[in-house]
């Protein structure tokens, strides 16, 4: 019940003066205005979610987070307030708690699209693939008519291996949103193209889009619609266009997200620092439920082959892609995400974290992804940077450093239009730089923390699946199975840019790619042998 302490004249100045500190950045006073509209209106989620926004801009992560599993407990009878507060508790690391929230508008059985499409985008963050997938055809079937609700049936359907709904819902999209370049992208990428008719389409989509005003969202589209032009134009073989539309539209992303090389560096200068510092540190911690199984490396090295291949193992489920560990991490130091600086921030407050804590808190948001197993993959690219703070936090996890040659991959990567997160990979010089970086922390994980990392070449893994698995599954105490050499009939969903690679029987046809464009690719090679 409200307290009547305040009475709602009182209550609406308080809102307005709440909303002009927060447009004015005036964060300390906004919090002191919303805490004291918390005391009035305890049952308002929309106060703690506001709340919570500014302490997070203050850098106070922890605090933002209390809010919000605070407004939790409370709920809410609005089915649109539970499902913003879901979305703040899963990029606040609080994945049981924003499943909760979901379960509660769930049980209400929403008709409309609108919470139905919020439900599957949710669903599919948390990974929860097939549920996310049931969402969206309800949500499709009560009208979702949005570019976005459109795109993302089409690509649960497709992380379902319903390809011929991705396909028609693609289709769809750029029939009815002719500038939509993601859609362009993903429908290229279903399947090898043998005809040169799915280029003139695309030819006339860019016409559209590069009749628009120029800008940022310009941009992005015209650098899709050359990605995709790339895939069909190297899928036919015609090498000087494809790459020539490849350039055009990394040069498109490159001007957009421009590579920081001082930011990264600094943050790898940092990371070794911090290992070495905790190399002889002793870790603790007894082992409880399900384990992780951390797959690291470069995107585009193996990672999702090798996934699905341990995965197919009785005593392990995969968690897919996630970033639990880092959330746990950013927590414990209560540092809100913020790129280089946060991180860097994050690293200099690495004295105060207490590893068992973390690894429990850990384990706490991850393990209901392994009903009934012993062990779940944690595949996640970017924690071949945690490595030292994994040893420490989560002794018993297994770590499984997952590498391929070196001009494969960067290839690999560069042609990829892996989105802004990714700025390494839209330059060769930027690209060789990562890599070398990359490399020198692997480098020094193996020095500070000998025997910690279990090595698997992406060509070993191709050739001698056996041994290679068997190396693998030797870690985790655990026999090869059968199903472990067919990773193409794991029928669980896949979500990452290679689903429907990894629905093929393994083969060698991605090794060594990158020559058919060597000549175009010697700057790279220059500059990874510099």
């Amino acid at each position: 019940m409200t307290n009547h302490s305040l009475d709602e004249a009182t209550l609406q100045s308080l809102r307005r003066r709440a909303s002009d500190q927060v447009e004015r950045h005036q964060w300390e006073a906004a919090q002191a205005s919303l805490e004291t509209l918390r005391g009035a209106t305890p049952e308002d989620p929309r106060v703690a979610l506001d709340l919570a926004a500014v302490m997070e801009a203050r850098g106070l992560l922890r605090d933002a987070t209390a809010a919000l599993l605070d407004a939790a407990k409370v709920g809410s009878p609005v089915p649109g307030l539970l499902l913003a507060l879901a979305r703040k508790l899963y990029f606040a690391g609080e994945l049981l708690t924003a499943r909760s929230c979901l379960d509660q508008v769930e049980a209400h059985a929403p008709q409309s699209s609108v919470p139905l499409v919020e439900l599957a985008r949710l669903r599919w963050l948390l990974g929860e693939y097939k549920q996310a997938y049931a969402l969206s055809k309800r949500a499709m079937d009560s009208g979702a008519d949005t570019p976005d609700a459109n795109y993302l049936h089409a690509t649960l359907a497709q992380y379902n291996g319903d390809i011929d709904t991705a396909r028609t819902g693609l289709q769809q999209c750029l029939r009815k949103w002719p500038r939509f370049g993601e859609a362009a992208v993903a429908l290229v990428h279903l399947e090898k193209q043998n005809s040169a008719v799915p280029l003139k389409v695309l030819d006339t989509h860019l016409a559209l889009v590069q009749a628009d005003p120029p800008g940022p969202i310009q941009q992005v589209a015209m650098a899709q619609f050359q990605a995709a032009r790339f895939k069909v134009l190297d899928d036919l073989g015609q090498a000087d266009e494809a790459w020539q539309a490849l350039e055009r539209g990394n040069a498109l992303m490159r001007a957009l997200h421009p590579y920081d090389g001082a930011g990264e560096a600094a943050v790898c200068e940092a990371l070794a620092s911090a290992s070495t510092h905790l190399a002889k540190r002793v870790a603790h911690a007894t082992r409880d439920g399900a384990q992780p199984i951390f797959v690291v490396g470069l995107p585009r090295s193996g990672t999702t082959l090798l996934d699905r291949a341990l995965s197919s193992h009785s005593a392990i489920a995969s968690a897919g892609e996630i970033n639990d560990f880092r959330r746990q991490l950013r927590w414990m130091t209560d540092v809100p995400a913020g790129g280089v600086a946060g991180m860097l921030e994050v690293l200099r407050r690495v004295e105060t974290i207490d590893f068992t804590e973390l690894g429990r808190r850990y384990l706490a948001q991850t393990q209901w992804r392994a009903p009934g197993k012993h062990w779940f993959v944690d595949k996640n690219p970017i924690n071949v940077r945690m490595v030292p703070f994994i040893r420490l936090a989560l002794p018993h996890a297994v770590i499984v450093h997952i590498h391929r040659a070196p001009m494969d991959v960067c290839y690999s990567n560069i042609k990829a239009m892996l989105g802004a997160s990714s700025a390494y990979s839209y330059d060769m010089a930027s690209m060789a730089h990562y890599y070398r970086l990359y490399r020198g922390l692997i480098d020094r994980w193996h020095r500070d923390c000998p025997g910690l990392l279990h090595e698997v070449a992406y060509e070993a893994l191709l050739r001698t699946p056996v041994a290679t698995l068997t190396g693998v599954l030797d870690r985790c105490g655990l026999e090869l199975e059968p199903a472990c050499l067919h990773p193409e009939r794991n029928a669980t969903p896949v979500a990452t840019p290679s689903c429907n690679q990894v629905r093929e029987a393994p083969h060698l046809r991605s090794l060594g790619e990158w020559r058919r464009y060597e000549a175009r690719l010697e700057p790279l090679r220059a500059a990874l042998n510099a």
